[in-house]
């Protein structure tokens, strides 16, 4: 199994799928390819999930479990995150590899904004997508960079703890659900009381933990969290649906108040199949955003005021960001225009921008309208 997990991190591989009846599979560059050519048993698979459950009072109720979190690592390898569950009666184990090395915003191509949003001093910061579109390793990158350039206490809270930080100018707490804490909102509370100056919390699921972090958030922490939305719009709707009718209105104002900035990402497919690359929504949170969060009647001109803050504020939209690495060759036209909120508007910016560009050949400046079609 370690060679079979070696070629798998070697082929770039983000999750490894491992069930009986099947060949082990692994998920490279978004497409789900065979690794092996024989098929996994019943007691092969029970066998390997008793290797990767770190706990022995775990490892005893195996037959009994039915969804399971940690982590494990292999020495000069690398560390998984471990998914153990049961489908038709028998377990399957589902693997999300996770790199030794902490990703820098560099490495993963972020927009420069995001160091000034892990500097901020205090409020809610949000990382928002779909599962594997790439939030952990934003997380990563922002307590990163908090740790090389700040003197700070920052604490996580997390399920399973994925990236290793070591202390370095600022002192990490990693703390995991269920072995060094019962849940993330128990885990929140104690937090308050450990003297952080910054908290991540892995995910916002409920009303208690949202309750907290929004405290944490107004009594002067920078708090750190993610949620499984597609843009910051959702985001919002998402975070004020959970509570109920009586109390949304009170969430409204403590969001526009809190909330300092939203960053939805996606992962799309590199131009020539090169891998993937993220496309970003950045909110930064002004005076005229936290207007609309407190009205639901202006919640619709947020996007408008997103694009227009790109220049004042480093905001942008999914739109203005797809457009880039369209111009730039990282995507594809026909990528761009299906990740696009707007499709059709999306196709009348490209033509635009290819027409300028055809302008300013003219003029003597680039030719970029090979970018274009």
């Amino acid at each position: 199994m370690t060679e079979v997990f070696k070629a798998a991190i070697e082929r770039g591989a983000s999750d490894i799928h491992i069930k009986s009846g099947d060949v082990i599979r692994a998920r490279v560059h978004g497409r789900l390819i065979a690794l092996t050519q024989q098929r996994m048993t019943q007691d092969q698979v029970r066998a390997l999930a008793l290797k990767l459950i770190p706990r022995e009072e775990d490892r005893e109720r195996i037959d009994e479990l039915t969804d399971h979190d940690c982590s494990w690592g292999l020495p000069g390898l690398g560390r998984f995150r471990i998914n153990v569950l049961r489908q038709r009666g028998s377990l399957m184990i589902v693997m999300r590899v996770i790199p030794f090395e902490v990703p820098t915003f560099e490495d993963l191509r972020m927009p420069e904004v995001l160091k000034k949003i892990s500097e901020y001093e205090r409020g809610l910061v949000l990382v928002t997508g779909v599962t594997g579109s790439g939030k952990s390793s934003t997380l990563a990158a922002m307590v990163d960079h908090i740790n090389q350039n700040m003197h700070k206490h920052v604490v996580t809270l997390e399920n399973p703890i994925e990236f290793l930080h070591r202390d370095n100018k600022s002192s990490v707490t990693q703390r995991d659900i269920g072995t060094d804490t019962d849940s993330f909102a128990r885990g929140l509370r104690a937090a308050l009381r450990q003297d952080p100056d910054v908290i991540l919390i892995g995910e916002m699921r409920d009303t208690e933990t949202i309750d907290v972090a929004l405290k944490a958030a107004e009594t002067g922490h920078l708090v750190i969290s993610t949620v499984h939305t597609e843009n910051a719009v959702q985001t919002l709707s998402r975070l004020i649906a959970v509570f109920n009718r009586s109390d949304q209105e009170m969430i409204r104002i403590r969001l526009s108040e809190s909330l300092r900035a939203v960053v939805s990402q996606r992962l799309l497919p590199r131009a020539e199949g090169k891998g993937r690359i993220v496309a970003c929504e950045v909110m930064i949170v002004t005076g005229t955003i936290r207007d609309c969060i407190r009205d639901p009647a202006r919640v619709p001109e947020i996007p408008d005021l997103v694009e227009e803050g790109r220049e004042h504020y480093g905001s942008q939209s999914f739109d203005q960001h797809l457009l880039d690495l369209v111009r730039e060759g990282e995507v594809s036209f026909e990528t761009g225009k299906a990740a696009a909120t707007n499709p059709s508007d999306f196709d009348l910016k490209i033509n635009f921008l290819g027409e300028s560009s055809e302008e300013g050949s003219e003029a003597g400046g680039d030719d970029m309208s090979h970018l274009f079609g």
